[in-house]
């Protein structure tokens, strides 16, 4: 439709806020027959309500056309209303008077928040253009506001994918930031060079079951497929029996985005120029399609996991390389140990956690059964390099002397010596099997704990100072205990029990209750230890447990 040659952009709905009838009614015929739809209200009260009731239902007008002078507010204060009320302060509101009004009261409206002021009568032309151009500057400012939010929801998304610590939380992050923008169920797939596939799923699908390890390599075949040689963003559609169903949601599931239901699966795929890391992000086609703005946003959200997987792979790789570099150092095997029953249990923390300097030692020398269990403070490959020097130092000194006072005094001296500023905790235990005399050492570290099959247990009273500390701190004489043959001897490291925000006397209370608990054995007891506390710890856990058996 057009007005004098010029073109009506869209079909508008007009709220007419007047109460004189006759006005409401030549009003409302002008707008109609410039193609809008009209809403009337005689009074603002009626006029509140009206926008309420759009409101609740999502079809909020497009203009507000507000007389001045109404019976219960004036046009100004509903004006003001209006704006006051976020969801309905982007509608434009054009103020209107049929009486005569001197220039301060038209500045009253624009004031009061409004966009124009018109005075009445007026030509039909004037009042259709005056209302269209506030409904042109009202969808400008909506798309506007939109475009910001959605543009504020894809930073958002960037710095969770940016935050991640692995590359499952990678994905699970870059799909829930694709099922944010898409409005859509989203899946996100992350392949390295190893083939190894990581899949995250948006959060109204990660509590069902997923599709198997088959599927997952179906997927794997696509992404290499389609980028294959190739760099940068790309898009392609999949047809549904090349799209293994049940990653969107459950198949069988209700509703109109069920994997029975779909033809076809967008994926948006990423690689930078020189990765070693293919990026996919899958959602469900459905007629519509995704808007170019809508695409063009996940794109970069694409763009932006790649970037950020590319270091948490390599720091994957290199991780794994210290991991297996820090086992080796650890015995893998015990040594003949005469009259005693040892065994030992080694936990690297979660996967997003840096390697430490955790380690045990249980050796025989001619005065007994020499145990240690220790943890150089930090959490590197420098930490992890510093305990292989005191475990062979360890190894080394307790052939001159085996007593826990001598070597507990000697590997501070080393510490310090050859790694001043580093520190580390240590306890070592001297078991005679035949008589069961321990004489027990302790550098700053969790005093062992004697567990009886009794169902009781307690700490030995043994303490001393950090190694390493260099203050000049004297070292208390070793404490001496008898185990009896039915008692075990517990020594963990921290990692075991040490919470963020709990006190470690708590923790300490916790262990003792849990390992008097314990079915008897050594192995049983660090078994069941491990499993009330070693979960997901971030930390390194060591545990070692010993039993008179000559």
């Amino acid at each position: 439709m057009s007005v004098k040659g010029k073109a009506v952009n869209t079909v508008s709905t007009v709220l007419v806020v007047d109460d004189v009838p006759a006005s409401r009614y030549a009003l409302g015929a002008v707008l109609r027959r410039d193609g809008h739809r009209v809403l009337l209200a005689a009074s603002g009260g009626e006029a509140l309500i009206e926008l309420d009731v759009r409101l609740r239902a999502g079809d909020l007008p497009d203009v507000a056309l507000v007389d001045v002078g109404l019976p219960d507010m004036s046009g100004y204060e509903l004006c003001r209303r209006m704006k006051q009320t976020p969801p309905i302060a982007a509608l434009p509101v054009v103020h209107f008077s049929a009486a005569p009004r001197p220039p301060a009261d038209r500045c009253r409206g624009l004031d009061a928040g409004g966009e124009s002021y018109l005075a009445v009568p007026a030509e039909p032309e004037e009042i259709q253009a005056v209302v269209r151009a506030a409904a042109r500057g009202g969808r400008c400012r909506s798309d506007a506001q939109i475009r910001v939010g959605r543009l504020a929801m894809l930073a958002s998304a960037i710095l969770d994918v940016q935050s991640a610590r692995c590359l499952g939380e990678l994905a699970d992050a870059a799909a829930t930031g694709t099922a944010r923008l898409t409005g859509d169920p989203a899946a996100v797939f992350v392949l390295g060079e190893d083939g190894e596939i990581h899949r995250g799923l948006s959060r109204r699908r990660a509590a069902s079951p997923v599709p198997d390890h088959a599927a997952h390599e179906r997927v794997a075949r696509l992404m290499r497929r389609v980028m294959s040689g190739r760099s940068g963003v790309r898009h392609t559609v999949v047809p549904a029996p090349l799209w293994p169903g049940g990653f969107f949601r459950p198949v069988g599931s209700a509703g109109p985005w069920c994997d029975g239901l779909l033809e076809e699966a967008g994926l948006v795929l990423s690689r930078l120029r020189d990765g070693r890391t293919l990026v996919c992000l899958a959602t469900p086609v459905h007629q519509e399609g995704p808007s170019g703005e809508t695409g063009h946003m996940v794109e970069r959200l694409a763009h932006a996991t790649a970037l950020a997987a590319e270091p948490l792979l390599r720091y994957e790789e290199e991780r794994h390389v210290a991991l297996t570099l820090q086992r080796s150092f650890l015995p893998a095997q015990l040594p003949e140990l005469p009259g005693t029953n040892v065994v030992v249990r080694y936990e690297p923390a979660s996967s997003h956690a840096e390697i430490g300097g955790d380690f045990y030692a249980a050796l025989p020398t001619p005065a007994g059964v020499l145990t240690g269990i220790g943890d150089v403070v930090g959490h590197s490959l420098d930490a992890a390099t510093v305990m292989v020097e005191i475990r062979h130092a360890l190894r080394a000194y307790c052939v001159e002397d085996p007593d826990p006072g001598v070597l507990a005094l000697r590997l501070d001296q080393m510490l310090q010596h050859y790694h001043p500023g580093v520190t580390a905790t240590m306890c070592l235990s001297l078991v005679d099997p035949v008589t069961g005399r321990t004489r027990i050492a302790n550098a700053g570290h969790i005093p062992p704990l004697v567990v009886h099959d009794m169902g009781t247990a307690a700490y030995v009273d043994a303490s001393g100072p950090l190694m390493g500390i260099g203050l000049g701190l004297e070292r208390p004489k070793p404490t001496e205990v008898v185990l009896a043959r039915t008692d075990r001897l517990l020594m963990v490291t921290d990692g075991l029990i040490e919470t963020r925000g709990t006190d470690l006397a708590v923790s300490m209370e916790q262990l003792r209750v849990a390992a008097a608990g314990a079915p008897r054995g050594v192995a049983a007891l660090c078994d069941t230890l491990l499993a009330c506390f070693g979960r997901e710890r971030e930390d390194d856990i060591a545990l070692l447990a010993l039993r008179r058996t000559g």
